[in-house]
């Protein structure tokens, strides 16, 4: 039969072990979040990486879907949103375009074949847009970090399906 100290000890070890244990889980604020900022005078999506980079991802500056009931600020923060939404899922894994009830789309997908759904859905572009060229466009990080912007009907018409590596697009990132 086991002393009263020796339980005493024995349940404070446990205490200890379980203690440290939930105190080693990476806490939300220290994973990779995404967030709208605005940043001289634009709202954009960022993302800021474990490894303490922050990367501007999508400057939004098309004032199509206004006309929609949606602002450039309310699209950022919706669009946002679902990339830490899809991030925290585990669905990030690759970004895609699409077409989603005949509009074109931009998804997050776990699988480079995987089609875009209502689930996967990260934003419409505008109707009539190349939607492989624009992502390409959007998803251009020199061309965000110089501050050039894309007006989402995309200007290279390149045929070739873009599915963007989420890990290494945020590891690689200036």
């Amino acid at each position: 039969m086991l002393t009263w100290g020796v339980r005493v000890c024995g349940i404070a070890a446990l205490t200890t072990l379980a203690t440290t244990a939930i105190l080693d889980q990476p806490s939300y604020a220290e994973g990779t979040t995404f967030r709208c900022v605005t940043k001289n005078g634009v709202p954009t999506t960022f993302v800021h990486t474990q490894n303490g980079k922050t990367l501007p991802m999508i400057r939004w500056v098309s004032q199509y879907f206004s006309g929609k009931g949606l602002t450039p600020q309310q699209r950022c923060q919706q669009v946002s949103y679902r990339f830490q939404r899809s991030y925290d899922n585990g669905t990030l894994r690759y970004i895609k375009a699409g077409i989603l009830n005949k509009q074109p789309v931009v998804c997050a997908v776990t699988e480079k074949n995987a089609a875009c759904t209502n689930t996967t859905l990260l934003f419409t572009l505008q109707p009539g847009s190349n939607p492989d060229a624009t992502l390409r466009q959007i998803m251009d990080r020199r061309a965000l970090a110089a501050g050039n912007t894309t007006n989402q009907s995309g200007g290279d018409t390149s045929n070739d399906p873009v599915n963007i590596d989420v890990e290494a697009y945020l590891y690689f990132g200036k």
